[in-house]
């Protein structure tokens, strides 16, 4: 089976339907399917529920897809880099689910899983608990959460190999694992794909039978979210 496609537009081809849940990782700027994201802008497809950490920044990543009023719904943790999501927020125009981030990583862990809810101590006695079932256990209240699964998965990874086999860079590894066990279709953008084989066994971080389309962007422009600089 082959899972190379040629471009971000050719791997999104017959996937993406209006009204769809996308999983995507990254974390700020960090490991995001920068092209993956940009086709899916291409793509028009609207009503869209996205399931990510953050909404990415004023025209990049996650952004785009705001300002092209394609997000109807974010399932988030993290937003304030983002002007035209509070914008759209506060004017009611955009859905916005707010979950405690390590909430939201083990609500896709526990979907990919096939796990459909978990307890929690985060959030209980606060407005995250609100309409939610609540359990104490040794003497502890806890908080029961909703797993997480998607339509499709877009994440981004380091190096594959073509049966779809990845390594994640270091911290942009983040949500990407998460992510994609979470989706019905895993689709992945890598740096470098390889013969099968060629990644050492205990190397790879997440196997191929969760990844079904593969496209290579060798020189992603992974822009840096606040450049922090120090005087020597």
């Amino acid at each position: 089976m082959n899972k190379i496609y040629p471009n971000a537009h050719h791997a999104l081809e017959g996937l993406v339907e209006d009204g769809m849940t996308l999983a995507v990782g990254g974390f700020g700027l960090c490991g995001i399917p920068e092209a993956l994201i940009a086709a899916l802008r291409d793509s028009g497809k609207r009503e869209l529920t996205v399931i990510s950490n953050n909404a990415g920044v004023d025209g990049f990543g996650l952004g785009q897809l705001l300002e092209t009023r394609q997000i109807r719904k974010m399932i988030s943790s993290y937003v304030g880099e983002n002007k035209e999501f509070e914008r759209q927020y506060l004017a009611g125009e955009l859905e916005l689910e707010f979950t405690p981030q390590g909430t939201l990583a083990e609500k896709l862990r526990a979907g990919g899983a096939g796990i459909p809810a978990f307890f929690t101590k985060t959030g209980f006695g606060t407005l995250v608990a609100e309409g939610k079932e609540t359990r104490q256990f040794d003497g502890e209240w806890y908080v029961m959460e909703r797993s997480l699964t998607a339509d499709i998965a877009l994440i981004k990874a380091w190096k594959a190999d073509k049966s779809g086999n990845l390594v994640f860079n270091k911290t942009a590894r983040n949500f990407n694992p998460l992510a994609a066990t979470a989706g019905k279709i895993c689709v992945v953008e890598v740096e470098e794909i390889v013969e099968t084989g060629e990644l050492a066994a205990d190397q790879i971080h997440l196997p191929g039978v969760y990844v079904q389309r593969l496209v290579l962007n060798a020189s992603p422009e992974k822009r840096i979210e606040q450049r922090t600089l120090r005087s020597v």
